[in-house]
C-alpha cells in the first residue's frame, strides 16, 4: 500500500482537549479512528481514550497482516470499547458512565470501509467532490430524514446537538458499518470531530483538501475553523489519508508499506497489549446478532436522547 496521513487537534475554546484519534498499519492494513468524548457527561476525554486503545488493541492482535472480516472487526471492537466504558465506571464507582461518539476506516486490498457511532464524521473526497459521507446519529438528522425539519435548519435547529448513539450509555450503540468502497489514486478520506463540520461546510473542506497536501489542509482546516468558531470554539481534530495506490514503484512521499518487514506494525495508537486488555475479547456470531437485534429495537422504541453538549 501507498498513502500518506496526518493527523492535528486543536483544544479550541474549551478547557481541556476530550477528542482521541490515531492510526495503526501493517503491510496490507490501516486502521484510522478518532473519538470525541461528550462534554455533556463526566469524563468524556476518557471514554475516548478508552475507545480508540480498545479498537488499537484488537486490530493489532488481529491484522496479521489483515483484517479477514473487518465488518466483523468494527463490531466486536466497538461492543469492547463499550464494555470496557462501563467497566470502568464500576470499577472507580461514578455516578454515570463516560461516553464519547466514534468514527474509524480500515483501508486494505485498495478498498476502505468505515463505522460509527455518533456525528463523529467520515468523509470520502475524490477530484474536490464528495462521494460519500456518514450519517450523523442525531436527532436533528432523523427529523430531516422524517421531513419533518428542513435540512437548512442543520446549523440552528435547537435538537442538532442531541444524539441517540454513542458508545458509553446505557442502551447497546448501533454500529453502522458502510459498504466497501474501491479507492482510486488520489481519493481522500477524511475523519473530523464536530468541532471542525459544524463550523466549516462540506464544500470547503472537500476544496481546502483539494488544493492542498494533507500535511497542509489538515492543520489549516482545523485553524479555520478554531478562529471562526472563537472562543466558542468546540474540541477540533481532524485526521486525513490520501491513498496512493498499490506498492507498484516507489512512492515520493507517504509510507509504502511494502518494505516493512512481515509482522510489522506501526501505529500512534498508545494501547495495551491484547492481553492487558480485558474487554478487548471476542463475541460469538450468536452473541453478535443478539446484541444487533436488541440494539436496533431499543432504538426503534426509545424516544430518549442524549445530549453531545
Amino acid at each position: 500500500m501507498r498513502f500518506s496521513v496526518y493527523q492535528e487537534s486543536q483544544i479550541g475554546g474549551r478547557k481541556s482537549n476530550q477528542d482521541r484519534m490515531g492510526y495503526s498499519f501493517t503491510r496490507d492494513s490501516l486502521l484510522m479512528v478518532l473519538a470525541d468524548g461528550m462534554g455533556g457527561h463526566i469524563l468524556g476525554d476518557v471514554a475516548a481514550t478508552l475507545t480508540v486503545q480498545a479498537i488499537g488493541a484488537m486490530f493489532q492482535a488481529q491484522a496479521k497482516p489483515y483484517l479477514k472480516k473487518p465488518e466483523r472487526f468494527f463490531e466486536e471492537s466497538f461492543l469492547a470499547a463499550h464494555k470496557e466504558i462501563h467497566r470502568y465506571r464500576a470499577t472507580n464507582n461514578l455516578p454515570e458512565t463516560p461516553r464519547t461518539t466514534i468514527v474509524a476506516c480500515i483501508v486494505q486490498h485498495g478498498t476502505a470501509i468505515w463505522a460509527h457511532c455518533g456525528d463523529s464524521r467520515l468523509y470520502w473526497m475524490r477530484n474536490g467532490q464528495i462521494l460519500a459521507r456518514t450519517r450523523d446519529h442525531s436527532r436533528i438528522e432523523t427529523l430531516i430524514a422524517q421531513g419533518k425539519v428542513d435540512p437548512s435548519e442543520r446549523d440552528t435547529h435547537p435538537e442538532r446537538n442531541r444524539l441517540f448513539n454513542c458508545l458509553g450509555a446505557p442502551n447497546m450503540p448501533l454500529v453502522e458499518v458502510s459498504r466497501r468502497a474501491t479507492l482510486q489514486a488520489g481519493d481522500l478520506v477524511l475523519l473530523c470531530s464536530d468541532g471542525l463540520w459544524s463550523t466549516l461546510p462540506d464544500h470547503l473542506i472537500a476544496h481546502e483538501l483539494q488544493s492542498n497536501t494533507i500535511v497542509r489542509a489538515v492543520p489549516q482546516l482545523v485553524r479555520t475553523a478554531t478562529e471562526i468558531a472563537g472562543k466558542k470554539s468546540d474540541n477540533v481534530t481532524a485526521l486525513a489519508m490520501m491513498w496512493q495506490g498499490a506498492d507498484t514503484e516507489e512512492a515520493a512521499t507517504g509510507f509504502t508499506t511494502n518494505i516493512l518487514p512481515p509482522g510489522t506494525l506501526t501505529t500512534t495508537i498508545q494501547a495495551p497489549r491484547q492481553a492487558e486488555l480485558e474487554a478487548a475479547e471476542t463475541f460469538s456470531d450468536t452473541d453478535i446478532e443478539k446484541a444487533i437485534e436488541e440494539i436496533r429495537e431499543a432504538i426503534d422504541k426509545s424516544s430518549r436522547f442524549t445530549s453531545k453538549d
